[in-house]
């Protein structure tokens, strides 16, 4: 008998389920503020911190998976040249793709 399948907490430690802190980071020195969209926060900008180099940062818990985000550049939208790769959201516009495993 599999005890893990008969638990009726099946499914709550696989890697769809679980949270990592995932970094991203914005090149931008000249900027008077960053932030983070994405579909793993419900597209609210997350503001962004900066470093004395020009970079910004930020840390967000996700899941497995892939999620689509861009960076609001004082306010104008800028996708990340370091991301996974490139796709279009609901609107039809280019957003960043990440993979989180």
């Amino acid at each position: 008998m599999n005890t893990t399948q008969n638990s009726p907490d099946h499914g709550r430690y696989s890697a769809h389920n679980t949270r990592k802190p995932v970094n991203f980071y914005c090149a931008a020195p000249a900027a008077r503020a960053v932030e983070l969209a994405g579909d793993f926060n419900h597209w609210h900008p997350l503001p962004m911190q900066r470093s004395v180099d020009g970079w910004w940062s930020a840390q967000v818990e996700m899941c497995h998976g892939h999620h689509q985000y861009h960076f609001l550049v004082d306010g104008k939208r800028m996708l990340d040249p370091h991301a996974t790769g490139v796709v279009r959201d609901e609107h039809d516009e280019q957003v960043s793709l990440i993979a989180v495993s």
